[in-house]
Order: structure tokens, then C-alpha cells, then sequence
């Protein structure tokens, strides 16, 4: 309850909660962003078939491996390229339009894979092809990821910021899992021989498809009341918003770094290399791993929505530092029983991914950290660079680090977690625009 003094007198006004319009576009928006990342990731899981069949047959498989992965990491590399311009067009034209753009320019890609000729129809045009569109892709998941997070933080009224912002990330991780079910549907239903003539297509145009309905259901959605207040009080940026926030916002760029880096290690190495790791390490039959990989993504989609509720009550710093500290000794706990008793896999790997959802009050912090002006650009930026340094290096440095400690993807996940934890005392907030809808 907060109290306005109106022509003398005082006047009780109650802070605005979440309304039916609030949950559509949280809906919308998360909707979107699941679909958009099932596009993104979907690519790694019929990798082998992809290799096949967008390569020469007559190189080694290790370098047809190496430039399959290539054109997958491709993807991350496109991503602060992408992601800066579409923040610069955010900051300047407003959030919508690149909220709604940023999927069109995911879903046109992931149709074109799914329809492309392989190699043995148009030789080394394939894989060119398949190189451009997969940089589209990377572009495209860069502006989506900071644009949804601008966009339903600026729709909500100001103490629900914590719970928009976990339950769009919640969204995000939910097309991970998405994509490893319908992987596996696949790979249940259809021989491998039936894989590589021609279902290997089949999640692309899926992806395709629904990203183009996603597109449709995004018309729907509005510009943000913060946006078009600083449009109507005549408050964009008055120069290119990323040298504004270069020049002017230092402290917060490093600090969303910092925290990016704690997600990117939580997300890279719990989810997407453990899986891996625990069938080459402790000999856990590969069904066995991918299940309690699907428990754990699950969990971490629940914890994304947890965390950023509690965010919005206690604060991110806490949160962070709680939270950051917790997942630091939950994998190391795991790794190290792991060795002794596989058995108790699911339970402790479903914790453990409980816990990664604390990664869900890391755009909390960089939504309150930019002001509204630059704010697109400052958490593009932050994001997307952090992100392709810190998600492309860590698999490399990780596995080097396994050459002399089998505990190297618990020590790496528990410094990174206790960087997090450190970097919460750095954490401030910049200015935030009045507005009487918030």
C-alpha cells in the first residue's frame, strides 16, 4: 500500500497485481520463447544424421564430426552480432517489434533445414546453406532471449518483475526439454536407416511450423507501457544506446557478465554435458542418464519460476548467493556419491537441477540494473557476449580440466557458483522510469 497526497489530502493507492492481461503475455511470450529455443538446440540432437548427410561421405567421420559441430557452434557465435542490432531497434522502435521479429527469424530457418537438399542433390552448396540459415538461428536466439526479458519485465507491474522474469526463463528451458522428448520420440519410432532418409526432417518442420504460429500469436501482444512512455515523454536514447551504455553503465555490464557466466556454467555443464559425462565416467547406461536428464531439466524449469518469485520478495542478491552456493555443493555432493553409489542418480540429479533454476533471478538483476532507455541494449550486450565467451569455452576448458581431476565438472560449476555468490555484493540499480501503470 502506498500513499499519494493529492491536492493536500492523503490517498491510499494499492500497487496493481497481476492481471488476466499480464498471465497472456507471460504465457505468449514463454510460449514463444520455448518454441524458440527447441529450434535452436534441436540441431545437436540429430547431429550424426545431419553429418551424414551434409558432408562428403568420403572424409573421416572426426572431421565430419568437427564441421557438423561447427555449423552448430556457428550459432553461438552469430548470437551477440544478432542480439546487439536487435536491441539497437528495440531501444529505438520499440520492444514489440523485435520480440515479434526475433521468432519469424528463428522459425523461417529451422523450416528451410527441414526442407533443404542434402549434399548428394547440390554437393557443397549443402552445407553452406545449412551454415547460413544455422547463423540466422543464432542471431535470432539473440535478440529473443534479453527482448523477452525487457518485455514482460516492462509489462508487469513492478513487484512481479522477480516472477515474469523466472517464469519466461522457465519458458526458455522448457524447449530444451521439448526438444530432447521429441529426439527421443523419434529416435523410439523410426530405424536409424529411416532417420537418415528422412525423419531427421520431421522436428525441423515441426519447429518450423509452430514457430510460424508463434509468430501469429505474438500479434496479439502489445507494446510495453515503459516503452511507450519514454516514446511519449520524448526519452528514447538520444544517441546509439550500446555506446550509452559502454560509456555510462561500466559496473553493470561486468556484473550481468559475471552472473551470465554463472549461468551459462550451470545450464552447459549440469544439463548439456552431464549427461555425457555420466555415462563415460561413472558407466551409467545411456537410457538411464537421458531419463534423469529429463527429471533434472524439469526440475530446473520449476526452479526458474521458484527463484524468481523469491527474487521478487527478498531480492536477487540473496537469492543469487543462496542459491548459487546451494548448486555449488548439490553437484559437487552428486559427483562424489556418484562414485560410490550410482543408484541414487535421479533424486540427486533432480535436486541438483532444482537448484540451476536459480539462474531464474539472473535477469532480475539485469532488468533493474539498466535503465529503461538503454535497457535492451545493456542486457544484450552483457548477455549474448558473456554468453558465446563463457557457453563456448567451457565444454573446452572442462574437459582439460578432466585430463587431471575426475571432479573437474563439480570444482568448475562450484568456483563459477562462488564467483556468482561474490558478485551479488556488486549488484545496484539504476534509476527506474516512473510510471503510474507499474
Amino acid at each position: 500500500m502506498q500513499a499519494t497526497n493529492l491536492g493536500g489530502a492523503q490517498q491510499a493507492v494499492t500497487p496493481r497485481t497481476l492481471g488476466p492481461s499480464d498471465y497472456k503475455t507471460l504465457g505468449l511470450a514463454a510460449l514463444g520463447g520455448a518454441l524458440e529455443f527447441y529450434d535452436f538446440i534441436i540441431f545437436v540432437f540429430f547431429a550424426p544424421a545431419i553429418g551424414q548427410l551434409f558432408f562428403p561421405q568420403a572424409i573421416p567421420d572426426w572431421l565430419r564430426q568437427l564441421q557438423t559441430f561447427g555449423i552448430f557452434a556457428a550459432g553461438y557465435l552469430a548470437r551477440p552480432l544478432g542480439g546487439i542490432i536487435m536491441a539497437h531497434f528495440g531501444d529505438l522502435l520499440g520492444r514489440k517489434r523485435m520480440f515479434t521479429l526475433s521468432v519469424l527469424l528463428m522459425s523461417v530457418p529451422t523450416l528451410l533445414m527441414g526442407l533443404l537438399p542434402t549434399y548428394a542433390s547440390i554437393g557443397l552448396l549443402a552445407p553452406v546453406l545449412l551454415l547460413v540459415l544455422r547463423v540466422l538461428q543464432g542471431a535470432a536466439v539473440g535478440g529473443e532471449v534479453p527482448g523477452a526479458w525487457v518485455f514482460v519485465s516492462e509489462h508487469v507491474p513492478q513487484r512481479h518483475i522477480g516472477y515474469a522474469c523466472g517464469t519466461l526463463t522457465a519458458g526458455l528451458t522448457a524447449g530444451i526439454l521439448l526438444g530432447s522428448l521429441v529426439a527421443s520420440g523419434v529416435n523410439r519410432h523410426f530405424a536409424p536407416a529411416d532417420i537418415t532418409g528422412y525423419a531427421w526432417r520431421i522436428p525441423f518442420l515441426l519447429g518450423g511450423v509452430f514457430g510460424l504460429f508463434s509468430v501469429y500469436l505474438r500479434r496479439w501482444l502489445h507494446e510495453t507501457p515503459v516503452f511507450a512512455e519514454l516514446k511519449q515523454r520524448k526519452s528514447l536514447a538520444a544517441e546509439i544506446p550500446l555506446k550509452a551504455v559502454l560509456r555510462d553503465h561500466g559496473r553493470a555490464v561486468v556484473v550481468s557478465m559475471l552472473l551470465t557466466w554463472m549461468l551459462s556454467a550451470a545450464i552447459v555443464v549440469v544439463i548439456l554435458m552431464t549427461p555425457t559425462l555420466l555415462q563415460k565416467q561413472f558407466h551409467i547406461a545411456p537410457a538411464t542418464a537421458l531419463l534423469a536428464n529429463g527429471v533434472a531439466t524439469l526440475c530446473l524449469t520449476l526452479g526458474c519460476v521458484v527463484a524468481g518469485s523469491i527474487a521478487g520478495r527478498i531480492g536477487a542478491g540473496r537469492t543469487l548467493f543462496i542459491g548459487g552456493l546451494a548448486l555449488a555443493a548439490s553437484y559437487y555432493v552428486m559427483f562424489a556419491q556418484l562414485a560410490v553409489d550410482p543408484s541414487k542418480l535421479l533424486p540427486l540429479y533432480a535436486v541438483t537441477g532444482f537448484l540451476v533454476g536459480v539462474i531464474g533471478a539472473v535477469p532480475f538483476v539485469m532488468v533493474k540494473a539498466f535503465p529503461a532507455a538503454v535497457r535492451f541494449s545493456g542486457i544484450s550486450f552483457s548477455y549474448n557476449v558473456a554468453y558465446a565467451v563463457f557457453g563456448g569455452l567451457t565444454p573446452i576448458v572442462v574437459s582439460l580440466m578432466m585430463k587431471s581431476n575426475p571432479m573437474a565438472p563439480a570444482l568448475y560449476v562450484g568456483a563459477v557458483c562462488v564467483l556468482g555468490a561474490v558478485t551479488t555484493f556488486f549488484i545496484k540499480d539504476a534509476p527506474q522510469e516512473p510510471s503510474s501503470s507499474r
